[in-house]
């Protein structure tokens, strides 16, 4: 798929610009807040989003995607950091996973996000969201991040684990943070509900931004009352540019000489897998959100993704990919081409410039809320239902990589989530996917019969995916599951897709004992 041509960018400016505003808004506070949770400075999360908007938006050919620093990340960023012992080792593994990601586009392993269980992966969100959970809730109380340990269960420094720092937080609170906190977190809450969502001025200012803004002032307004004082250490501490005494300097740069470093490869390699899965996840569900059903090249998007995360590990700031909130707000707020996730960068910028003391009054409870609900939304109660109902085969795989996640780290966890995933594929001695025959229909069209064999699963996904891909439009395909005990949800989900797809190229689409509805 071509690039957008200079000329098709340039007349929806209007609706980009008004999208690139909306997304900024959504991106500020998760920006700080991402770098918060991952014990990174706090400008290293702006950096990434500058980044991921200027720098992988203009390299990228998805129409609807934004990018920047991502949930999914900080617990291999909070982990990489204290291992590493140093900010700017990490930069240099940031860098390093840019490039393999770059090598991971040219060698065309954009498929990679197709062999992975859609169980595995959502179980590897949930856990992420559940471990956010509880690495924010201290701040939310007003505790400071030293109260709070390692992400691994047991943390050996203090003889601590996980529930015993939570309560050691309790018995810490500050309550003008957690009062801000409170209040944040109930105003987020509303903020779901749709007659929130659907009033015109909401649409246009995002819930985390008033969150935000209601915490600068109660903040002020708690400066007046000295039990609710909340002090400098639980603010935002973003430097001013306008105040470095060399711009050169204000920037963190690799630590080059740490390039030997067994463990700075290894952290690269992690960060380049799990930026690269979640990208091309992101990409996929945005790409059904787009009401024009543009499909984003994996590869494509993988040299971006590259490219900017060598940037990014290069002036400081934090893993970027694909995100799924902002560009969430990028369809919904009616954004047209790629231009409106470069405005959100650059008014990421104007702001880091403008307005660097306001920001800084910002509480840290305030951001800990916005995560809050980031990492329910991650392991919401729903989701396990959902897989439940689905079966045991979605459902243990699931669970199995929550768990072995929460109790080792995310690479292991992924390799256990995985293996389980693939014993329950194995077990159900599935033949091919599928046969496939050409011939002409009675009008003299091309006529595509695929017939689905016993059981088709998610490791049928690539190759499904690919005999779809090159059906030419005008053609007449039947899709036959007569002979399919069982066609897995992500199969079914494929072919969900290319009906939509098929209805846009003229295609005439037949299934037969396929039902979608499931």
């Amino acid at each position: 798929m071509n690039s957008p041509k200079l000329k098709d960018l340039i007349k929806h400016t209007g609706k980009d610009l008004q999208a690139g505003v909306v997304v900024f808004l959504v991106a500020l506070p998760l920006c700080l807040g991402i770098a918060l949770a991952s014990g990174a400075p706090l400008f290293s999360g702006i950096m990434a989003g500058i980044v991921g908007g200027i720098v992988v938006g203009a390299f990228s050919k998805s129409h609807t995607s934004v990018s920047g620093p991502a949930a999914g990340l900080t617990i291999i960023v909070l982990t990489a950091i204290a291992d590493l012992k140093s900010f700017e080792v990490f930069l240099l593994a940031v860098s390093l996973a840019g490039i393999m990601q770059i090598i991971l586009g040219f060698a065309k392993a954009g498929l990679i996000a197709l062999f992975f269980p859609n169980a595995v992966i959502k179980g590897m969100l949930s856990a992420i969201g559940i471990i956010l959970i509880l690495k924010q809730l201290p701040h939310f109380m007003g505790v400071d991040i030293e109260a709070f340990g390692s992400v691994e269960f047991f943390d050996p420094q203090n003889n601590m684990n996980t529930f015993e720092e939570l309560m050691y937080a309790i018995s810490h609170v500050h309550e003008g943070p957690l009062i801000i906190g409170i209040i944040s977190l109930i105003l987020l809450m509303l903020f779901e509900f749709n007659f929130i969502k659907q009033n015109a001025i909401f649409k246009i200012i995002p819930g985390p931004l008033v969150v935000v803004g209601l915490g600068i002032v109660l903040k002020l307004v708690f400066d007046t009352i000295p039990f609710l004082i909340v002090e400098e250490s639980h603010l935002v501490a973003i430097p001013s540019l306008l105040e470095a005494s060399s711009f050169s300097s204000f920037f963190a740069t690799p630590k080059f000489s740490a390039i030997s470093n067994f463990m700075v490869w290894r952290v690269a390699f992690l960060i380049a897998i799990i930026a690269s899965l979640e990208t091309l996840l992101s990409i996929e569900a945005i790409d059904k959100l787009d009401p024009h059903r543009r499909h984003t090249p994996p590869n494509a998007e993988l040299k971006a993704q590259g490219i900017g995360n060598l940037i990014s590990g290069l002036i400081g700031g934090l893993p970027v990919t694909s995100v799924i909130v902002r560009s969430s707000a990028n369809v919904g707020s009616g954004a047209q081409t790629k231009l409106s996730a470069v405005y959100h960068g650059i008014f990421l910028i104007i702001s880091v410039v403008s307005i660097p003391h306001i920001l800084n009054l910002i509480p840290l409870s305030c951001l800990a809320a916005v995560l809050l609900l980031v990492g329910f939304k991650l392991a919401k109660p729903s989701l396990f239902i959902e897989q439940y109902k689905i079966g045991m085969d979605q459902f243990l795989p699931f669970v199995i990589t929550i768990v072995a996640i929460l109790f080792t780290d995310l690479l292991i966890g992924i390799l256990i989530g995985l293996s389980v995933g693939v014993f329950f594929i194995l077990k159900t001695n599935y033949a091919n996917p599928y046969i496939y025959n050409e011939e002409e229909d009675n009008e003299g069209r091309k006529l595509v019969r695929i017939e689905l064999s016993e059981h088709v699963s998610f490791i049928n996904k690539a190759s499904l995916q690919l005999t779809l891909d090159s059906i030419p439009t005008g053609s007449h395909v039947v899709i036959d599951g007569s002979k399919s005990q069982k066609i897995d949800n992500d199969a079914l989900s494929l072919m969900k897709d290319f009906k939509v797809q098929a209805l846009e190229n003229e295609i005439q689409l037949e299934l037969i004992n396929i039902n979608l509805e499931n």
